[in-house]
């Protein structure tokens, strides 16, 4: 396939190769898919979940903003400890969970 082919929406590719599919084929992917111009590949279960989807295209988009901008990591600053009546604030550092007494 030459570049200005590919460059075509999958619409105008599948009327490229058979005009008139919509007689023949129920969904324009279903006439892409038997033309060979897309097919379906086999992935994990995790890969499915928006959630992690979208946590690797913002992952890799922030890659690239700091690849671009050279940005660098700001480095973690030491936690502070602040006292305010008689009780103690950590921060910049996890809480400690307090455990739970056993009966």
């Amino acid at each position: 396939m030459d570049d200005s082919f590919k460059r075509l929406s999958l619409r105008e590719q599948v009327e490229l190769l058979l005009p008139g599919w919509q007689s023949w084929y129920p969904s324009l992917f279903d006439a892409a898919s038997d033309l060979g111009l897309i097919r379906a590949r086999v992935c994990s279960p995790s890969s499915l979940m928006l959630s992690n989807r979208h946590a690797a295209v913002q992952s890799e988009a922030l890659q690239a903003f700091k690849e671009q901008w050279s940005v660098e990591d700001e480095p973690e600053l030491p936690p502070v400890t602040l006292r305010l009546q008689n009780k103690t604030y950590r921060l910049g550092q996890p809480r400690k969970r307090k455990r739970k007494k056993k009966v």
